[in-house]
């Protein structure tokens, strides 16, 4: 995990606006949200069974995060790799699982895999930033 210095951190902005906009710059809301906490995640770079992602984590201020009203406030954002097998899965559920729609996707096999290069995706990784701060400069509200 790479910790990002940016002016993104500290920043208000109410949830629907500001997923609105993420999502269309392609950005997702992590599917491990809570009420009061979440993450917005971008993809850096993928090959094979490797993918970078920047994450924006955000926790809410007031209101609660399925209301386009909550008030949120974004923390410091980082960097992170998965990696995860690019083979068939050969747990003994698969079939069961995939009949059933219980899981789609395999689990990473490393969520916080090494980076190399790490002043390359320091830097794309702030310039990512960059780009979407300069894009919601209107919607934040500190």
């Amino acid at each position: 995990m790479l910790e990002l210095n940016t002016d993104l951190e500290g920043k208000q902005a109410f949830f629907g606006p500001a997923f609105s906009m993420f999502k269309a710059n392609g950005y997702s809301l992590c599917g491990n949200w809570e009420y009061d906490r979440a993450y917005f995640d971008g993809m850096l770079w993928r090959e094979g069974g490797e993918t970078i992602y920047i994450r924006l984590p955000f926790h809410v201020v007031s209101g609660l995060l399925d209301d386009g009203g909550a008030l949120i406030q974004f923390n410091k954002p980082y960097v992170i790799k998965h990696v995860v097998n690019t083979g068939l899965d050969r747990d003994g559920n698969a079939l069961l699982t995939a009949a059933g729609g219980l899981s789609q996707f395999q689990e990473p096999l490393d969520r916080d895999g090494q980076i190399r290069d790490k002043s390359r995706w320091e830097t794309e990784g702030e310039q990512a930033i960059d780009y979407i701060v300069d894009r919601i400069n209107d919607l934040f509200v500190s």
